[in-house]
């Protein structure tokens, strides 16, 4: 299976620049990125990981993020309880739980092995509260997104082959019919 590592790292850069755009991300703000490899190349999830895509992703993911302050969490696959791998200094300013292991291919996924490289000081953690997230081939990224969740219809569909889910977050709403949600 061959891909285009130009065209998937342009794809992400879209994704990433319009969702950042559309939830209104804030310096600080987290943005959470579940996502399959293997899916990326059109192969089942979990079959067919590549670490040289995860690279060229990270990358992108990296810039974008920088160009917005926006910080990055990365989800790891199911055999590590979809923990999330953050530089240590996230983990320090949201008093996230750090745990012990250490991402590889095969358990954690290439994404997440490549972020335990690329990171300045990775830290692993059990969960997270994200204002926005990017779910690449249906890794299920809901359990670190902030309540309340609301789907964005991105411009991208796809990365590589891999469906492109995204979600941002907006406070929730209380009280009742008389209750009023914007300012005049």
């Amino acid at each position: 299976m061959e891909t285009d590592l130009a065209t998937i790292g342009r794809q992400i850069t879209q994704a990433a620049e319009e969702l950042i755009k559309t939830a209104r991300l804030k310096p600080g703000n987290i943005l959470v990125v579940g996502c399959s490899t293997s899916e990326v190349q059109g192969a089942r999830i979990g079959s067919y990981g590549s670490e040289v895509i995860a690279a060229r992703l990270l990358s992108s993911l990296f810039k974008v993020c920088s160009r917005y302050q926006v910080l990055l969490a990365i989800q790891c696959c199911e055999h590590l309880n979809r923990a999330l791998v953050v530089e240590q200094a996230v983990a320090d300013t949201h008093n996230l739980e750090v745990v012990q292991v250490i991402p590889v291919p095969k358990a954690g996924g290439a994404l997440a092995a490549e972020a335990m490289r690329a990171f300045d000081n990775p830290a692993v953690v059990e969960s997270i509260t994200a204002q926005a997230g990017l779910d690449i081939g249906s890794t299920l990224i809901g359990m670190h997104i902030k309540k309340v969740a609301i789907p964005v219809r991105l411009t991208q569909k796809y990365i590589g082959q891999a469906y492109l889910t995204a979600a941002r977050t907006r406070p929730k709403l209380i009280g009742g019919a008389r209750a009023v949600y914007e300012l005049c």
